[in-house]
């Protein structure tokens, strides 16, 4: 396996100044639609699962579309958590059309189920359906509310469910819980809600800790700096899943972000089988946060930062994985900055958002995708 680098295009930026975009996805109408999960809210809090304080909740989160060029939030009042600042948010996390036009949108939550329930009557957690005529959302299935997550939680206090990205898989649509672990799957009308596959952890082997110096980067899921004065031999860390795509051959591809402390070069690509058997498709990558292929079978894979999170270093990457398991590194830095999601536009190029999980300074790009003539043979 070789790896080369091509070199950076400049991007375009097509939308700006977004509160923590989480996902993006074309209609079948060309719109470009893009999910913020906020800035939470003054309304009642829950505890982080890393302990470094509360999220509040407030209606903050919202549905943009870019249409003809146009940006403008069509669904705003949208659940949302986050910590006071607004960082740390989860709400609006993923939307996804199916082959009728019908628009799904995932919710997500971040934290311990049992705690859900302060919140009122918030849709956290959820898969809901958008009704694009009139802009209201309807709540079809509780991915943080399922058996199989409630089992987990019941015997483990720290369990968190972050439902985080969809995948519309003709009468049935998957989920990948970042917080649960698991791959789920729930027909469209939200019946039959079942868990397919929980991603297992691992034993992580004279692991490198973040010093009290670090970067708090993430501190709704990370300890605080300095928490771990010296780091043990071995340490079990959490898969962490990001995104699920389904493959030519049928089965699902599940992308990791790895869980703390972020180990450079330990994330992986899962190929789960129907029956919810795993194994190792790609591997040697960090903090994967989404990922999609084109029309000719290649994978392509977006690193949210290139070194562990803690160190502070923004860039991020986007790598090509072709059909025969050849890599090239697309784009690296250079104002690729903590990147959340992607998607491929009928022209070829790549739509990414840019900064994702910050509030107030995310984007959307484009990016002209270099191999695409190649990629379209």
């Amino acid at each position: 396996m070789t790896a080369q680098l091509i070199a950076n295009k400049s991007f375009t930026i097509v939308a700006e100044n977004l509160d923590n975009p989480k996902g993006l996805t074309f209609a079948p109408d060309g719109s470009l639609y893009i999910t913020e999960a906020g800035v939470g809210g003054d309304g009642a809090s829950i505890p982080a699962p890393s302990g470094q304080g509360n999220l509040h909740y407030g209606n903050s989160g919202t549905i943009c579309r870019i249409k003809n060029g146009a940006f403008e939030r069509i669904l705003t009042g949208l659940p949302s958590v986050a910590f006071p600042d607004g960082s740390g948010a989860a709400g609006p996390h993923d939307i996804q059309f199916d082959a009728d036009g019908k628009a799904y949108v995932l919710l997500g939550y971040a934290a311990n189920p049992a705690f859900r329930k302060s919140l009122g009557n918030s849709n956290l957690g959820t898969i809901a359906t958008i009704d694009l005529n009139n802009n209201t959302l309807s709540s079809i299935a509780d991915i943080t509310n399922c058996k199989a997550i409630n089992k987990i939680a019941s015997s483990d206090n720290e369990v968190a469910s972050n439902p985080l990205s969809l995948y519309v898989d003709n009468h049935k649509l998957v989920i990948v819980d970042a917080g649960a672990n698991g791959l789920f799957s729930v027909n469209t009308d939200g019946s039959d809600l079942e868990l397919i596959a929980a991603i297992p952890e691992r034993i992580l082997t004279n692991p490198i800790f973040p010093g009290a110096k670090s970067q708090n980067f993430d501190r709704g899921h990370v300890p605080a700096p300095g928490a771990y004065p010296q780091a043990p031999p071995q340490v079990s860390i959490q898969s962490v899943p990001t995104d699920v795509l389904k493959g030519a051959d049928g089965a699902y591809y599940v992308c990791e972000f790895s869980g703390f402390p972020f180990p450079e070069g330990e994330a992986k690509i899962y190929k789960i089988s129907a029956n919810g058997e795993l194994e190792v498709f790609a591997s040697g990558f960090t903090q994967l946060i989404d990922m999609t292929f084109d029309a000719g079978g290649n994978l392509y894979v977006l690193q949210h930062m290139n070194q562990s999170g803690w160190k502070g270093k923004p860039d991020g990457a986007l790598i090509k994985i072709a059909p025969n398991g050849e890599r090239t590194t697309l784009i690296e830095g250079n104002g690729l900055e903590m990147p959340s999601a992607l998607t491929i536009g009928a022209d070829g190029d790549f739509y990414i958002i840019n900064r994702g999980g910050r509030p107030g300074i995310g984007q959307v790009i484009r990016i002209e995708n270099p191999t695409k003539n190649i990629s379209r043979s």
